[in-house]
């Protein structure tokens, strides 16, 4: 079991991000180790693959409900186990995939955190621009807001992907799937002090090359994304917004700003990478307390 879960990770890593990837093979060896509990010996027993139904399937989702784990948590391991199970079909392992017959559990819509505009300047603008991290932390800031890209997008990015002339970059999202982006005259002058800086302190040369990356931590490697989680604590006590901010409640701001401004709803999805529109759509929740407020506000009557 522990080898095909190995061979699944590696087919998988063509096509998944490493965040998925290293989520996926957490989940299934805590399945693995939930079908094999040790003996008094603590040596555990031998699990055939051959051996997985949706009865343990089942067992193993009861399991993690009495353990009170987050529906989303218990979901993306189910998701987990459902790749898994295709993988061993395709291998010829299982003739039947027993996954399809474990309901999908229904999650709650959640309302994406967001930031006002206001809000997102403050902490756009809270990074010192005399250093050359204050710098790089300013770009960061700048194109999560102004592109609304995931950090593992933002943190992939090397310098061919930036089109300055065009204010454009070419993002690999999930499933390495490709998309084009468009930002602002305000990230495009970020980004070019911060690489001008980039290039005084350390390059012999006028450029870098094509596939150096464009965020780099103090020695000057790729940086990583819990980085720039920590980057944006750290910018967001600065500002003062006193509350908890993740980089993503920028990409999050980036596409309700853009619906309440009147961008429609395809050219979102596009610029978010959103495979379905469906995910896009749950944006419409927050535009629509955003007119509410509006209304009340402005009409006579209400």
């Amino acid at each position: 079991m522990k080898e095909l879960i190995n061979r699944f990770a590696e087919r998988l890593r063509v096509k998944a991000s490493p965040h998925t990837l290293r989520n996926y093979a957490s989940d299934l060896m805590q399945l693995l180790d939930y079908l094999t509990p040790p003996d008094e010996s603590g040596n555990r027993p031998d699990f055939s693959p051959s051996q997985l139904d949706h009865r343990l399937i089942r067992e193993y989702l009861g399991h993690l409900h009495g353990r009170k784990k987050e529906k989303s948590s218990i979901a993306r391991k189910m998701s987990a186990i459902r790749s898994f199970c295709k993988f061993l079909c395709s291998e010829g392992v299982l003739k039947e995939n027993p996954a399809k017959l474990v309901k999908s559990m229904k999650l709650p819509q959640k309302i994406p955190s967001h930031l006002t505009v206001e809000d997102c300047v403050k902490l756009i603008e809270s990074p010192v621009l005399s250093n050359l991290l204050g710098l790089r932390d300013r770009s960061i800031l700048e194109l999560l807001y102004a592109c609304g890209i995931r950090v593992s997008e933002l943190t992939g990015l090397n310098w061919e992907d930036v089109d300055f002339s065009e204010r454009i970059i070419l993002v690999r999202g999930k499933g390495r799937k490709e998309r084009i982006v468009p930002f602002g005259k305000h990230c495009l002058q970020a980004l070019q002090v911060y690489r001008e800086a980039r290039l005084a302190k350390g390059s012999p040369s006028s450029s870098f090359p094509a596939l150096a990356p464009v965020f780099v931590n103090r020695f000057g490697t790729r940086l990583a994304t819990r980085s720039v989680a920590r980057l944006v604590d750290k910018h967001v006590l600065l500002s003062g917004l006193g509350r908890k901010i993740s980089p993503h409640s920028l990409r999050h701001s980036f596409a309700t700003h853009m619906l309440n401004s009147g961008a429609d709803l395809r050219s979102i999805q596009e610029l978010l990478g959103h495979k379905s529109l469906a995910a896009t759509q749950r944006y419409t929740h927050i535009t629509i307390g955003h007119l509410m407020e509006q209304y009340d506000k402005a009409h006579p009557k209400a």
